[in-house]
Formats: C-alpha cells, structure tokens, sequence
C-alpha cells in the first residue's frame, strides 16, 4: 500500500532515463513555470524509487510515465484537456526494449492538476502493479532555490591579455580586431548570420561601433572567447542578460540563461535591418573562416547602410549567453557574447552539472 509520496522537480526529461532528475528544479520555479504555461516535470518517489513522472506540456496536456521496477519508464499515458478542468487520457503506450507498443486506451480521465495537486495522478500507479491508499501524502523533496539564473561574472577578465590555464593546458588569450560595425536603425541584432528569423536586439544609437574578439590561442588555432562591441568608453557598471520582450529570468534555473542559438557554428553582430543572402554564406562568411588565421569575416553594406561582422563561435553549435554592460545612468556602453570557454567558480560546484564545453547539456540554456 502505497500512502506516501515524495515529489521532487525538474526540467523536462527527454531521453534520460535514471531515478532522478537529470536537471532538478526548486519547486518555487516549477510553480512559476506552471503558472506561465511552461514545461517541467513533477517526479513522484517511495522509498528513494521512482514511481511516476508527469510531464507539463503546452496547451495543458499531460504526459505520465510509469517506472518498473528497474527504474526505467515502462509506460506512457498521453492526456488532454476536455471541458473545463479535467484532462482525457488519448494514448496509453507500453514502452518495451527500443519500441513501443500501444494498447487499448480505456476512457479514464481526470482532474487537470493544479500546481501541487499530484494526488490525482496516484490511481494510475496501479497500472504498474502498486495499490495506492485512497489518500496519498506528498512529501516536497526538491532542491533548494539556489543562486537563480546564469550571472555576469569576469566578463572583463574575457578581454585581458594573458596567459590562462584551460582544461586542454596552457594558452595565451590575445584582443583580435574584428573592424567596425555600423548601425542604422538604432538597433544592434545578435544572431547566427544562417538564422535570422528573430535575433536578440539592443537598443544602440545609430553609429559606428568597434568590434573586438577575446582569442583563446592554442598551437595553432584561435578560439573565439568572445566578442564585444563598445558603444561608450565608460566601462559598465552592471550586467544584464539582453532578453526578448516575452522571457522572464524568474523562470530559469540555477545557471540557466536565454542565449543567442547557433546551429552553423558562428554568431554575427549586425543591424537588425539587414538581410542576408542565404545563397552566399557559404561562400562569403563560412569557407572565409578559419580556426588558424582568420576567426571574423566582414560583409559590407552599401556606401551608407549597414555591415556585417560574423565570427566562429567559441565551442560551436549551442547557445550562449548575450550581456549588456550598463553605464551608471543605464547606457548600453557594450554588448558582448560569451562563448564561456571559461566557468565561474560557481558554475564549477553546480551539483550534477557538467562545466561549459562542446557537450554541455541543452537544458542549461533557453534560446
């Protein structure tokens, strides 16, 4: 008899299998994702065993996993919302060895949860052999808030010259010059030059601004670090993440951020008027670039319209995280994208995470 739950949050599972949360998550910020309609998944536990994971979709569908007893996820119930309040199981999958085999869905349907309200999807653990009590106590065993989102730290440092030690042994960081970046319409976009549906924008006064490259040099190739454009000479005061009008930080976790994504391993500053010709990348920005000699390339506007300066980014496909460094009296005096090819101290400790690198879990940035 099962009377007892221990309920625990995270990201969204996808692939992992395990008896724990691959990204855990307080449950303040599950119920803030909750309330915004945002994804996450609720873990319920007896006995430090897995026994269920609900999924929050959009649209307010539910998936529900159920364990074996090996810990791995055996079955998959799909539900939808119908009328007002309640959810309609539609699919109702046995998950074997490398396949899935659906079964007859039986009309079970019930409550839409509220947040907390867990209780709901405890009768359907008896699909998996357990009896649950007619009233099950939940127990909140999830991680504590923790320090919150991913924060601005020795974005300078990116720009000192230097010896560093890496993880690959020592390098020298040197400045690159990357030219300059003219802006026209009083907005500087930051995007993956093959992808420029909807780029991270800054608001900037129309100018013509310098572009400098933070390089990591190894015998012999150059990695970008990072890449900065200075608007103002006055150095920032603060840091801030350049968001799009709808992302919140409060629904990030810990080192979590919304980052410029990058699917053709090189990011570009440019106005967000300018167009690119898709047909002629390849030929004019990615065969030019070069991981020996040659980490920027420069696309020129007309005599009087806009440029654009694209560079390799740092560890390739992924994303990563754009600061505005603010004035005193909250001027953007630089933008700048780091590659973060080095992690804070804090990053370091994060429990279960892996430090920043080419294989850096996706969940830990939003794009």
């Amino acid at each position: 008899m099962i009377d007892s739950l221990d309920v625990s949050y995270g990201d969204m599972w996808g692939s992992h299998e395990g008896p724990d949360h691959p990204d855990p998550i307080p449950s303040a910020l599950a119920a803030r994702r909750h309330a915004a309609g945002m994804p996450y998944a609720v873990l319920l536990s007896s006995r430090e065993r897995p026994l269920a994971m609900a999924e929050r979709w959009p649209r307010g569908m539910w998936r529900v996993y159920l364990f074996d007893d090996a810990a791995r996820r055996a079955r998959m119930i799909d539900f939808k919302p119908i009328g007002t309040g309640m959810l309609l199981a539609h699919r109702n999958t046995r998950l074997t060895e490398g396949d899935t085999e659906p079964t007859a869905v039986e009309k079970i349907s019930c409550p839409a949860p509220e947040f907390g309200d867990w209780q709901v999807f405890a009768p359907f653990l008896a699909q998996q052999g357990h009896e649950p009590a007619t009233t099950v106590v939940l127990n909140d065993v999830s991680v504590d808030e923790g320090a919150g989102p991913l924060r601005a730290t020795d974005i300078e440092h990116l720009f000192r010259p230097g010896a560093r030690d890496t993880p690959d042994g020592p390098a020298v960081l040197e400045l690159g010059d990357a030219g300059l970046l003219r802006i026209t319409s009083g907005r500087l976009a930051v995007s993956d030059p093959g992808w420029v549906s909807n780029p991270r924008t800054v608001a900037v006064p129309p100018g013509e601004y310098p572009v400098t490259l933070s390089l990591l040099r190894r015998t012999p190739w150059l990695t970008v670090a990072a890449a900065k454009v200075t608007l103002l000479d006055t150095p920032p005061h603060a840091w801030e993440m350049a968001l799009r009008p709808d992302e919140d930080p409060e629904l990030l976790g810990e080192g979590q951020f919304y980052g410029v994504g990058v699917d053709t391993g090189t990011v570009a500053f440019m106005d967000a008027t300018r167009t690119v010709d898709e047909e002629g990348l390849d030929e004019e920005v990615f065969l030019p670039l070069s991981l020996a000699d040659r980490p920027s390339v420069e696309l020129p506007g007309t005599q009087t319209g806009p440029n654009l300066i694209a560079f390799s980014a740092g560890w390739g496909d992924g994303s990563y995280p754009v600061w505005i460094g603010r004035t005193e009296d909250g001027q953007a005096g630089c933008v700048v994208v780091d590659f973060r090819l080095f992690p804070s101290d804090e990053e370091k400790h994060l429990p279960g995470r892996t430090p920043p690198g080419p294989a850096r879990p996706a969940s830990r940035c939003r794009r």
